[in-house]
């Protein structure tokens, strides 16, 4: 079982042409649905190995009660899951090149604390991203959670998730801390990757650089690096939780830590067919 901590949010999905006209109307195609990196890896998770688990925050709200209905539908397990304070929400703009920028409100999600051994009964993997890592109660619940999942052999999955908290963080902060938390697994987009001079291994970590329609590189220490190929989908104009399902795919095959390489593959075939199943709705 994968188990995810992190971030459940309402994802107010805005796709527009050409350019935003200030103090004016711009034409938009805008769509609500559930977000969160966290919640959106234990959503593809649980459609592929038929469970995963959610540890988060989630507002005492009607919004709060949506999410997490949506998350049960897919089959994941949320019986952790705290209720306290309000649901977060993020404006998601894309533009006609697929170009995504955030609005980030992350509600009072932020302010998990007490974390209980049980959350992690049952799993196999625990995936966190740099976002529960970063600021707020959250981020010392998260570091418990992974010195549990090591000293219970349950592998740890960390996803350097953002540019700009890399940034707020300092990119030498953020290095250290990972490398210092020694994860199995360690994911990061190109635009992260190149901002972290991640061009080798951290660590002993099998590092992997997502580059989304692009190859993703598989790191290992004292190996060459590796390219494997994506899965083509046409007509995308959006993006958004692709990565998300390529780090279920990828954590979610069996034998990830022998064959890396493969369980990339399987990855890619996550994210398409998220992608696919958006562009026949």
């Amino acid at each position: 079982m994968l188990a995810t901590v992190g971030d459940l949010v309402d994802d107010i999905v805005v796709r527009f042409s050409g350019s935003i006209q200030l103090a004016s109307d711009t034409n938009a195609v805008i769509e609500r649905r559930r977000g969160g990196s966290a919640a959106n890896v234990a959503a593809v998770a649980a459609r592929i190995s038929g469970g995963s688990r959610f540890l988060g925050q989630v507002g005492v709200d009607a919004l709060g009660d949506r999410l997490l209905a949506e998350l049960t539908e897919d089959g994941v397990d949320v019986g952790a899951v705290r209720r306290r304070g309000r649901t977060g929400s993020i404006v998601v703009l894309v533009d006609s090149s697929g170009e995504r920028s955030f609005l980030t409100d992350p509600g009072d999600e932020r302010e998990l604390d007490n974390p209980e051994p049980p959350w992690l009964d049952g799993v196999d993997v625990l995936y966190v991203p740099l976002y529960s890592l970063g600021a707020g109660a959250i981020a010392a619940t998260s570091r418990t959670l992974i010195e549990w999942a090591q000293t219970r052999q349950i592998a740890v999955s960390i996803d350097v998730s953002s540019v700009s908290v890399i940034e707020a963080l300092g990119v030498a902060i953020v290095r250290t801390m990972v490398e210092r938390l020694a994860p199995d697994v360690v994911f990061a987009n190109a635009d992260e990757a190149r901002v972290m001079d991640i061009d080798a291994a951290i660590g002993a970590a099998i590092t992997i650089v997502k580059r989304g329609a692009g190859s993703a590189t598989v790191l290992r220490r004292s190996a060459e690096p590796v390219d494997v190929p994506a899965t083509g989908v046409d007509g995308v104009d959006d993006t958004t939780g692709a990565g998300d399902a390529f780090a279920a795919g990828v954590l979610t095959y069996r034998g990830w830590r022998e064959d890396p390489e493969a369980a990339c593959k399987a990855g890619h075939a996550a994210a398409a067919n998220l992608l696919r199943e958006r562009n026949e709705r």
